[in-house]
């Protein structure tokens, strides 16, 4: 009887069932990144119901600080169709590491949805250099959202480069809980963010959890914990959030010392304050062409010949404060909105400048996001084109992304009207922010420049090698070619070419200096 009562298993139920033997949670994604069916262990790892995360963004399942990476994998799917494994914490309050992998399946009446399944992993991550992006990406949305978002920062001196430090960062990536993000701004420098409407956690008690974990021996370890409330003040959303950028950039470079003499102290108006103090002299600057161009070569790495260049701007002396550089400048002069300023002065020398390339190659310079959302940006960059045709037929764009494109319609014209004159363009930093591959979808793209982060880091990662070679077939589907930056030794160029990158960018190949 209980034989016949028996029924024979859908292809469904026996595919649910052959995921969960590896995997504790199966969802699955529609064309428009919501969840459309849920199962498995919900409940226990995250608290909830499979039912109650239908209708959801897929990557509310994740940790607040792997959403952009999450979004940036599910981009790369297209060339494949399928996600390998991939680590990413959940958003449970211990941040645990799970292996997700998925296929993209299309079907005529349901369209084209993701199967994903997640199954443990055994470690977390380590923190990467670049996960102060997450930090500011977490705080900018707050502060755009209107909420008084708030950040806490800790300095840890004396352990920079050290085995501390790892532990270090593996601590802070599991403390914060409740939504927190924590990141690494740069050695021995933390942030965390709040979820928003959340309590900043306690960062005198971090501090003593620190100073148990580092031990007695760790005589020369100081501990600065600094907590930042970022009430707009009056302040814009933008105008907040550049302040915000350019105190971060501050602290990740000074540490606290540069919090203070960036006028953090007095939240982001002290920031736009202090900026806004030196915005005649940095006018000035810009208005005198009180910097050159230097340019580094970027070359073909099977023949090793020299493929075109790329423009750096260098300041003359006494433009800037001690210790800062021209990142620190170009900072600057997005807090006091003098991007397109800056952008115009060097896209007329860099132009000139071509007029001495040989025919056939490129010198590339930097564009703002931010400038090619202005109609009156794309005006008088046009203009300086028509005006030295020479020039214009061997020059390029690279898109930078300093801060997230909003108008997305104007800067696609923009680039468009750009490769209407002829002038090739490139995504810079690919792989940094989420948002490049958005960008690559929505934007006519020439080349690809990979983040040098990952062309080192690709050296001693498997996940990192299978990303930059993800990136290479997204890019080629796209019909863009990859440069990679920040290659320093023959082994890192060998491994770029071996992932299908076609350039090369880096001290190995040339320093920056006179074209």
């Amino acid at each position: 009887m209980a034989a016949a009562q028996q029924r024979s298993l859908g292809d469904r139920e026996r595919f649910v069932a052959f995921a969960f033997a590896a995997a504790d949670l199966l969802v699955e994604v529609g064309a428009d990144g919501r969840i459309t069916f849920a199962a498995g262990a919900f409940r226990a790892r995250l608290g909830r119901t499979p039912d109650s995360l239908i209708g959801r963004d897929a990557a509310d399942v994740l940790a607040p600080e792997d959403r952009d990476a999450f979004a940036a994998a599910v981009a790369l799917l297209p060339p494949h169709g399928r996600l390998g494994p991939t680590a990413f914490r959940l958003a449970d309050a211990a941040r645990t590491v799970f292996s997700v992998s998925g296929l993209q399946l299309a079907s005529a009446d349901a369209g084209p949805r993701l199967c994903l399944a997640f199954a443990p992993m055994p470690s977390p991550p380590e923190f990467r250099d670049n996960d102060g992006q997450v930090l500011l990406r977490e705080a900018t949305q707050q502060l755009r959202a209107g909420g008084q978002a708030k950040i806490g920062l800790l300095e840890v001196k004396g352990v920079e480069g050290t085995e501390a430090e790892t532990r270090i960062g593996r601590l802070l990536g599991s403390q914060p809980g409740n939504g927190a993000v924590a990141a690494r701004l740069a050695p021995g420098r933390y942030g965390v963010v709040p979820d928003e409407g959340g309590a900043l956690p306690d960062l005198c008690g971090l501090a003593r959890q620190l100073e148990t974990l580092l031990g007695p021996d760790n005589t020369g370890v100081s501990i600065v914990a600094t907590p930042i409330d970022l009430a707009n003040d009056g302040l814009t959303p933008a105008q907040a959030a550049r302040a915000l950028r350019h105190g971060l950039a501050a602290f990740a470079r000074f540490g606290s010392d540069g919090l203070r003499d960036a006028g953090f102290s007095d939240g982001l108006r002290g920031v736009v304050a202090r900026v806004t103090s030196r915005a005649a002299a940095l006018r000035r600057t810009v208005a005198e062409r009180r910097f050159r161009l230097d340019f580094q070569p970027i070359v073909d790495l099977e023949s090793r010949e020299v493929h075109h260049h790329e423009a750096l701007i260098r300041l003359e002396a006494g433009v800037l404060e001690p210790g800062e550089g021209p990142q620190d400048f170009i900072a600057l002069a997005e807090t006091i909105g003098l991007t397109e300023e800056l952008d115009l002065a060097v896209a007329s020398m860099a132009i000139a400048a071509a007029n001495a390339v040989p025919e056939g190659r490129h010198l590339a310079f930097n564009v703002s996001g931010l400038s090619t959302q202005s109609r009156g940006f794309r005006t008088r960059l046009l203009a300086l084109l028509d005006r030295d045709p020479r020039g214009a037929q061997r020059v390029m764009v690279e898109l930078t992304e300093s801060a997230e494109i909003e108008d997305e319609d104007t800067a696609a014209a923009t680039l468009r009207a750009l490769r209407g004159r002829g002038v090739p363009v490139c995504i810079d930093d690919f792989g940094a922010g989420a948002a490049a591959f958005r960008y690559l979808k929505s934007f006519p793209t020439d080349y690809v420049k990979v983040d040098g982060t990952f062309v080192q880091a690709a050296l001693t990662s498997e996940r990192d090698r299978s990303f930059v070679a993800a990136m290479v077939d997204l890019s080629l589907a796209v019909g863009a070619k990859v440069v990679a930056e920040r290659i320093e030794t023959e082994e890192e160029a060998g491994i770029m070419q071996s992932l299908g990158v076609h350039y090369g960018q880096g001290w190995l190949f040339g320093k920056p200096g006179p074209l």
